[in-house]
């Protein structure tokens, strides 16, 4: 028992130490890592992935030749963490194969596109939790540089679309059905994917942001194929779901109100407690496996 509470607390010691040397990293200095770099590495006859593992775990100041806990841990999170993605796998995706985004400005929101450099890394997923109880970040890059819908506010990104949206949201797309709501607009993503299809009847969005609703109203709803299953109410996410959301008898709840899991935990706690109100709806949250990692 003792050496099993032992081997506990060492996980714990590591996802710690892995999630404090990511965030430095993906909040200071994302685009460190070089295409010189990694082709330098990649001459050896490894992979990019790897290249780029290396190349990082040394940034970090880990030393995987020599030091045993340095190269458990890259063993233990690194290899299941980076992903090299196919830029043209996403550039399928329908929502960006059909809708436009336009370079406008409405009061303190713009919408634009932003983009990742090659070799930049980002988060791509949520967080894998091992049955050990490790958990695992997933970190992507793309090779050559890869354009993405924006909002701005203020100057800082707000909303995007980027492929953790686009993995983040799948399992909440295929499983919407009949009278959806969701809390949250952003670029429409999540509305346009549900709305192509056969069994989402009706699609209500609730956001508290009149310049985005105004921007989605007039530059990205019209272009829509089904534009008239979508109904856009300006109101308090946990107003509505305390009042409205008992009434209006949906079948399916998705709630993305938040940037990322530092600032969703407590949200996504308190619309919990209105799930009783409706008990035959679905409920589903964004990066919801990554929030419960964190509580």
């Amino acid at each position: 028992m003792e050496r099993n509470y032992e081997l506990a607390e060492k996980i714990k010691e590591d996802n710690y130490k892995v999630f404090a040397l990511l965030s430095k990293y993906l909040n200071h200095s994302p685009d460190f890592i070089t295409k010189e770099e990694i082709e330098e590495i990649v001459q050896g006859g490894v992979s990019y992935e790897y290249a780029f593992m290396v190349i990082l775990a040394a940034a970090f100041g880990l030393d995987i030749v020599d030091i045993d806990e340095d190269k458990d841990l890259f063993n233990n999170y690194f290899k299941k963490m980076i992903h090299k993605l196919d830029a043209s796998e996403y550039a399928n995706n329908p929502y960006y194969k059909n809708i436009n985004i336009p370079t406008i400005k409405i009061g303190k929101s713009e919408l634009k596109y932003e983009r990742y450099k090659p070799f930049e890394g980002f988060v791509c997923n949520d967080i894998i939790q091992t049955k050990a109880g490790r958990q695992i970040p997933q970190i992507g890059f793309f090779e050559s540089e890869f354009m993405f819908p924006a909002i701005l506010e203020n100057n800082r990104i707000w909303m995007t679309i980027t492929p953790n949206e686009i993995e983040t949201m799948k399992e909440a797309v295929d499983q919407a059905f009949g009278h959806v709501l969701t809390f949250g607009l952003g670029l429409g993503y999540y509305a346009y994917m549900i709305s192509e299809k056969d069994e989402v009847n009706s699609i209500t969005v609730v956001d508290t942001n009149g310049d985005v609703i105004d921007l989605f109203k007039k530059y990205i709803l019209p272009q829509f194929k089904n534009a008239g299953k979508i109904k856009i109410i300006k109101a308090d996410a946990f107003e509505y779901a305390r009042t409205q959301m008992p009434k209006g008898k949906y079948d399916f709840v998705f709630t993305d109100l938040w940037h990322d899991v530092s600032d969703g935990k407590d949200m996504y706690l308190k619309m919990k407690t209105y799930e009783s109100l409706s008990p035959k709806t679905v409920f589903s949250y964004w990066i919801e496996k990554s929030i419960l990692c964190y509580l």
